[in-house]
């Protein structure tokens, strides 16, 4: 038996500090929906108790290191789970890019196995267990579009924002989120984006609205860092995007475009800084 899951990437519609937490963790409170640019997932049960990853792409951990990894062993561990699983992972998702996709093939990993395994895990628990993989896990298992606080586990579902075409790009450098975490100061953030206006937004379905109230506190860390983040904001905006932003900790950024006739325009140009370049759809 094979099982196949999708593990789309999410972007950050808002992402705002409120502070470091006693448990090392920063406070935070985000907007997060989902993106039609996703890795892909194929899990297939093994006979003998062992975890094997396999993917097309050359720079990714293949062991204890990949979240997807972690998923397997968490899963087979907490339900004494004896069989082994065969994983492969086609990723299409940039890695170290602000978009979760490491997170995302967790959350992937974790509502696959718990079919192929018929474990009948509710989804309230795949949620504990996402948690304990990482911050964005939990997001990830669910999908669709939430506010999220704590350190990012805890969740409120709102509807989806209006359909809209999302250009991501990549400059050719990885971000470390701890490094960035790690240098915010969150007691000195001077604008804080607003959530609840970013809701109202979505939920009067207004694109407008919803590109007026874009914000991350995290570009005051990355950007000073690395300028070409900056270039590649006001490229995407010259270029015509209606709303732009560093999604996470960077250094992807994406730029919400309500005309499909913008799309080439933008996307050529943009293919000039930088090779990673995606033009597709917001998850709805």
């Amino acid at each position: 038996m094979k099982v196949y899951e999708k593990a789309p990437a999410k972007i950050n519609l808002m992402l705002d500090v409120l502070r470091k937490r006693e448990d090392g963790y920063h406070e935070v409170e985000m907007v997060m929906t989902m993106v039609d640019l996703a890795d892909r997932l194929e899990m297939e049960e093994l006979p003998r108790d062992t975890i094997i990853i396999s993917s097309q792409a050359g720079y990714i951990p293949l062991d204890e290191k990949n979240l997807a990894f972690q998923a397997a062993k968490l899963i087979k561990e907490r339900y004494q789970v004896k069989q082994g699983v065969y994983i492969h992972l086609d990723k299409k998702i940039p890695v170290a890019a602000g978009l979760a996709g490491g997170s995302s093939d967790a959350a992937a990993a974790l509502r696959g196995l718990n079919r192929l395994w018929g474990l009948n895990i509710p989804e309230s628990e795949l949620l504990t267990l996402g948690a304990e993989l990482g911050s964005d896990v939990p997001f990830c298992v669910t999908g669709g579009t939430a506010i999220a606080t704590g350190r990012g586990e805890k969740l409120e579902h709102i509807i989806n924002p209006p359909q809209c075409w999302v250009v991501l790009a990549k400059p050719p450098i990885n971000v470390s989120t701890a490094d960035v975490y790690g240098r915010l100061r969150a007691n000195e953030i001077k604008a804080h984006p607003s959530a609840s206006a970013m809701k109202e937004a979505i939920e009067a379905q207004s694109f407008t609205d919803i590109c007026d109230h874009l914000g991350n506190v995290l570009e005051d860390v990355t950007l000073p860092l690395h300028p070409e983040v900056q270039q590649l904001k006001e490229a995407m905006i010259r270029l015509g995007a209606d709303g732009v932003l560093m999604s996470g900790s960077g250094p992807t950024v994406f730029g919400l475009v309500s005309k499909e006739s913008k799309i080439a325009r933008i996307y050529n140009g943009l293919r000039g800084f930088c090779k990673e370049v995606y033009a597709v759809r917001m998850l709805t």
